[in-house]
Parts: structure tokens; C-alpha cells; sequence
């Protein structure tokens, strides 16, 4: 029994390609060299992946302007910069484009990115995506002329549908669905019912695909608690996440990426997915916290992944990182080497981990064998 194991997807920048990608923001034709710093930055970022042993790799995000939020829009003609605030704290907060008039189209897909890691890894990729949800705060609370929200979110879950089935064609290990607005509805509604309407949204994308297709669809919920304030922060980050767990396997995707590592609850977590999960998803939970910078050894990993198998069948079970460790393009909270210290822990905690639970299995069908 091999427990999978999968990153969730960023890696901090090299500082080059962090200069050169604020220098592009400001003047997006003052970077002739941009494309050859992203190329670098994911060849080396592949190879650092892979030299950890880690079975399933990604790019690192490395070449996605800006955030892994808006890049799919990032540069359209018909937006303005004022959009809706994230709230970030120590005064980061990031605004979305605005959308000003129809239609809504993608500037760029994520099996771009994807093609471009392939060309130098020799394991697996994955790639992740932003979900409807998330952009569709795009549209603006006024609506616009001609173009009314209805056309906006057909048009918002056609392009979403498009870049899944593109990533799918081109490869992908997974298709990472980036669920970080989950946390956030809930902050400004405490009611559920944006929650709920995000749910809708995501799933009428999802369910375009077959049953197989799903099984290589996952969504990553992070436990992030919204706030320009760090202290906010710190109590928000995993205030409530036990209870978004019900909702959000209402998803239809087949897989599902969890925090776990850095929660002070993980049981009440762990309780919510056993009672709610279904039999076809799977669930990858996390081991390691990319917000602490304290570097996780590969028993604590094994510790966290045997009391994960107490809850959830370990014929279903799997292991990630919490969140991206760089999910901003400019995030330097962590260095590139911690980051790859905590991949190489998670995937040696594993592999002890599947160690302890195929013996486990063994002794156990002996014992009924002996009955």
C-alpha cells in the first residue's frame, strides 16, 4: 500500500524572476528577458522538485503573473484595475480586475503552463487552476449594459470548462481546482448562502465531466482567514474550516485537498470529512504548514497520516502540503529551500506512513485468514 502524495503547487519565485515580474506589472513591455527568467526559474524549480523524490511534481506557479487567483485574465482589454480587494494582511491586499463590458474570455490558459513544465520534468505534473467562483467576483454588483450576469457566468463556466478538458488533453497528473474563496464567503456571509451559490457555480463546470474525468479533478480548499490585519489572520486561519468541510465535498470532483497540518483541531476535520465524504473521493490531507517556517521531520508527518487513517480508509487517504507556499508572486514569507524541505519530508513521512499501514493490512487479513 503506497499512500499518493501531491504538492499543491507554488514555490517562491528566484529573486531575479520576482524583480522582473514587478518590473512587468509596472511596464508590461519593458521585459524582453521575462520569458527567459520563467523558463529558468521552472527548469530549475522542476529539477529542485524532483530531487526530492516527490512522485507527482508542478511548475511551482512559477510563470503565473502576479497571483494564482486572476492570471487567466490577466492583461484582458476589457477590465480595470479596481476590482474587488483580497484581503491580505500588513496592508498586501491585492485587487481583482473589474470587468467593464462583455464577454468574458480568458486571456490565457493553464495548459500553457503545464506544456512548458512537461518539456523538462520526468515525473508527473499536475496543474492547478483558479474556479469560476473566484472570478466570477469579477462582475461588477451594479451589472453592466448588454451584457448581463446570466451571459457572464455561461460564459465564465464555458472558459473554465475549456481550460480543465485542455489541461486533461495536455497531460495533467490532476487538475487542481483552487478553492480559496470558501473561507472568504463565510466571512462575508456568515449565513452560507455564498457559500452555497460558489458550490452551484462550481458545480455546474464539474458536472460537464464524465465520472472518469472527475477522478482526475480535485479541489484544494486552504484554510486562509482573509484579513489585512495579522492578528485576524491568526485567529481566522482555521476558525470555522471544520464546518465548510460539508459543504464543500458537495463539489463533484473526485479529489480533495485539505489543511490539516496546521490546524489545533485536525480530529473535529477529520470527523467532518468521515461523515461526509463519499466513497468515490478521494482525500488528500495536509501534512505540512507552509505558514510556519519550522521545517517538519518525516515522524511527524507519519504521526499526522496515522491519526488521518483513524478517520478515513486508507485505501482513500492521501498527503499534500496545507496551502502553496507562494501563492502571490512577491511572497517571500518562506525561502525556496524551506519549502523543498517540508516536500521532501511530507514524501519520506509517506512512505513510512504506507510502510506501517501495509503491514497493518498484512496482519490483519492473516489474522481473518486464521479465523
Amino acid at each position: 500500500m503506497m499512500i499518493p502524495t501531491e504538492p499543491i503547487g507554488s514555490i517562491p519565485r528566484p529573486p531575479a524572476l520576482v524583480a522582473a515580474l514587478a518590473a512587468a506589472l509596472r511596464d508590461p513591455a519593458g521585459q524582453p528577458r521575462l520569458a527567459s527568467l520563467i523558463d529558468e526559474a521552472v527548469r530549475a524549480t522542476i529539477a529542485d522538485f524532483e530531487a526530492t523524490g516527490s512522485p507527482v511534481i508542478s511548475d511551482g506557479e512559477q510563470a503565473k503573473v502576479e497571483n494564482f487567483w486572476s492570471y487567466p485574465v490577466y492583461g484582458a482589454p476589457n477590465t480595470a484595475p479596481d476590482g474587488f480587494r483580497i484581503p491580505l494582511p500588513n496592508g498586501h491586499g491585492q485587487r481583482m480586475p473589474r470587468l467593464v463590458r462583455g464577454p468574458f474570455r480568458y486571456q490565457r490558459y493553464a495548459d500553457d503552463y503545464l506544456r512548458a513544465a512537461r518539456r523538462h520534468a520526468t515525473q508527473p505534473v499536475k496543474q492547478a487552476v483558479i474556479s469560476p467562483s473566484a472570478l466570477a467576483l469579477m462582475y461588477p454588483a451594479e451589472g453592466l449594459p448588454g451584457y448581463p450576469r446570466e451571459q457572464f457566468l455561461d460564459d465564465l463556466v464555458r472558459e473554465h470548462e475549456t481550460e480543465l478538458r485542455r489541461c486533461l488533453e495536455a497531460g495533467a497528473h490532476k487538475v487542481q481546482v483552487d478553492f480559496a474563496e470558501a473561507h472568504l464567503a463565510m466571512q462575508l456571509d456568515p449565513g452560507g448562502a455564498l457559500l452555497a451559490s460558489f458550490i452551484d457555480l462550481n458545480n455546474l463546470a464539474l458536472g460537464r465531466f464524465s465520472p472518469e474525468e472527475r477522478a482526475l479533478i480535485g479541489v484544494h480548499m486552504s484554510a486562509t482567514g482573509w484579513s489585512e490585519r495579522q492578528s485576524d489572520m491568526a485567529r481566522g486561519s482555521m476558525a470555522g474550516y471544520a464546518e465548510l468541510i460539508p459543504a464543500v465535498l458537495e463539489l463533484r470532483a473526485g479529489n480533495f485537498y485539505l489543511a490539516l497540518a496546521g490546524s489545533s483541531e485536525p480530529e473535529r476535520i477529520l470527523r467532518a470529512v468521515r461523515e461526509h465524504a463519499r466513497a468515490d473521493q478521494r482525500i488528500f490531507v495536509g501534512v505540512t504548514d507552509p505558514h510556519d517556517p519550522r521545517i517538519e521531520t518525516p515522524e511527524l508527518v507519519r504521526d499526522r497520516i496515522l491519526r488521518a487513517a483513524e478517520y478515513i480508509d486508507p485505501e482513500r487517504l492521501g498527503t499534500t502540503d496545507d496551502a502553496g507556499f507562494a501563492p502571490f508572486f512577491d511572497d517571500a514569507s518562506i525561502s525556496r529551500a524551506t519549502a523543498f524541505a517540508k516536500i521532501r519530508a511530507r514524501v519520506e513521512g509517506t512512505r513510512l506512513a504506507s510502510a506501517i499501514l501495509e503491514t497493518a493490512c498484512l496482519e490483519s487479513a492473516a489474522a481473518g485468514g486464521a479465523a
